[in-house]
């Protein structure tokens, strides 16, 4: 028997939004330590990796480890109904076929429950290396997600340079060319979710599809802050953690120049 309970039942709403443009079918993976998620887009570009700790959950029960396959699509749909002041709970049998989600109102005058019915989905779990990353930066996700949003209009790929100036991202397309540098705020009486943080051993520049960093801002309503992790010839990792229960990360590989080959 699984059964989670969220009395923030929003928190499920906006995880699928941040997943649903990106993976079509997961599993959602259930234990004693919580919940994860872990899928590759269709074109097997980037990768999306979910954990939310059993703890962060105001119920939690998992008496077996079991991977409920999910549309996202369709599940969406069914979150859909649920409003964002809502308590949800999610419920399966050890050898279901569905799973049952549940919606509360905050005052308890409207229960409404559903049942979505699951996929077996064959998904090799792939082993995520422990990198020690050169650098990493946080700031607000809205910051991000609006300098994400500005430069798409410019062209498709993004780089991203880390120096001791900052962070300086930059576009050049058929359009023209763009450049936003955002700088450290240590030191600067600011708020912590308004807070720039770079943290440098040795300067990055990467460069970025910019059409998935654009699927990754998704994750935005999520949490205040995002955290972005590089090193020279690796994915990026872009991290948006989640309140107290877990957090959602996406993994995009830097392109590659044909003069670098």
């Amino acid at each position: 028997m699984f059964e989670a309970r969220l009395t923030n039942g929003s928190i499920l709403k906006k995880l699928l939004e941040a997943l649903k443009d990106l993976v079509t079918d997961a599993n959602i993976d259930c234990s004693e330590e919580g919940l994860s998620i872990q899928a590759m887009d269709s074109s097997h570009v980037s990768l999306c990796a979910v954990a939310l700790r059993s703890d962060g959950f105001d119920h939690f029960r998992c008496d077996r480890n079991i991977s409920l396959g999910f549309n996202s699509q369709n599940l969406g749909k069914i979150l859909k109904c649920a409003d964002n002041t809502d308590m949800i709970t999610l419920k399966a049998e050890d050898s279901a076929d569905n799973l049952t989600l549940m919606f509360e109102s905050k005052n308890q005058d409207r229960i409404s429950d559903f049942e979505l019915k699951l996929m077996d989905i064959d998904a090799d779990h792939l082993g995520i290396p422990d990198t020690e990353y050169k650098t990493t930066i946080r700031m607000p996700s809205n910051e991000f997600k609006r300098i994400i949003t500005d430069l798409q209009v410019l062209g498709d790929t993004c780089t991203i340079a880390v120096t001791k100036e900052g962070v300086r991202f930059s576009v050049t397309g058929d359009l023209g060319t763009g450049n936003v540098l955002v700088r450290s705020t240590n030191g600067v009486d600011k708020e912590e979710e308004e807070a720039v943080v770079i943290d440098m051993e040795e300067p990055v520049e990467l460069t970025f599809a910019l059409r998935y960093l654009n699927f990754f801002t998704k994750a935005t309503n999520l949490g205040p802050s995002v955290v972005i992790s590089m090193s020279p010839d690796v994915p990026v990792v872009v991290e948006y953690p989640i309140e107290q229960i877990g957090h959602i990360k996406y993994y995009l590989a830097p392109k590659i120049d044909d003069a670098d080959e």
